[in-house]
């Protein structure tokens, strides 16, 4: 199944999801891990906006699966076993080219040598490819996402009780949290994965680690912002052409 595939099947459950979000719970705090998140999460946004309720501080694109793969995959090249003990953060979008690892800024530092990173990263980007090989065509990423989902959903319920120093990567939108301007302006789009700070309020911070890119990273990024711009604006165009919605 393509992306256009899903878009096809999710895009209208998504909108209508959210437009019962936005006259029953507008205050909610929304995850949205139905793909195509790079088109999904804009529509909820525009639903949201025309209910006049959207407050971009409570949407979130949960892209955690990227996260779990970086942090996982590169244990083949570090021998750490406990992928926890690593983290590393994943920015752009949420799907094949989009997505951008930033082995880089792993903490603690690992070193991976130049022969394997290209492949590495690109099991990061494919690794739903991979997944839907070995099951022969049969399904998808399940077990996977599902834990990533918990991930997510368990370090925004924590934040929102108060716990502080909770930081996750989530695709938002970036002008209507602290920090993301820049990284708009920076990126030339609206909707983005970066680090975010959670907090009672929800998505408090987004940190900008733009500026601490390895070279490989920003031909990344390049590409990945290619790739975005037409995905988000899908999501905006759909919600425009949706009857039910204006």
């Amino acid at each position: 199944m393509t992306r256009d595939d899903l878009f096809n099947i999710n895009a209208g459950i998504v909108r209508d999801l959210i437009t019962g979000v936005a006259e029953t719970c507008p205050k909610a705090f929304i995850l949205i891990i139905s793909n195509p998140v790079n088109s999904t999460v804009p529509i909820a946004a525009e639903v949201l906006k025309n209910a006049g309720v959207f407050n971009p501080k409570h949407l979130f694109g949960v892209t955690t699966l990227d996260v779990v793969r970086a942090e996982t995959f590169v244990q083949d090249i570090t021998g750490e076993r406990n992928p926890s003990k690593t983290i590393i953060p994943v920015i752009g979008g949420h799907s094949g080219e989009t997505i951008v690892p930033l082995f880089s800024q792993a903490k603690p530092a690992v070193n991976i040598p130049a022969d394997k990173l290209g492949p590495l990263v690109k099991r990061v980007q494919f690794g739903g490819d991979e997944v839907v090989q070995a099951k022969g065509g049969a399904g998808s990423a399940t077990l996977s996402m599902a834990y990533a989902g918990y991930r997510f959903t368990e370090s925004v319920i924590k934040a929102a009780k108060g716990e502080k120093g909770i930081v996750e990567p989530s695709y938002v939108y970036l002008p209507g949290v602290s920090g993301g301007d820049a990284i708009a302006k920076e990126t030339g789009v609206d909707f983005f994965s970066v680090p975010i700070e959670l907090g009672p309020t929800g998505a408090e911070n987004a940190q900008n680690v733009l500026s601490s890119l390895s070279s490989e990273e920003k031909q990344l990024l390049e590409a990945c912002k290619t790739g975005l711009k037409p995905s988000i604006d899908k999501g905006v165009g759909f919600v425009a052409k949706s009857p039910e919605t204006k």
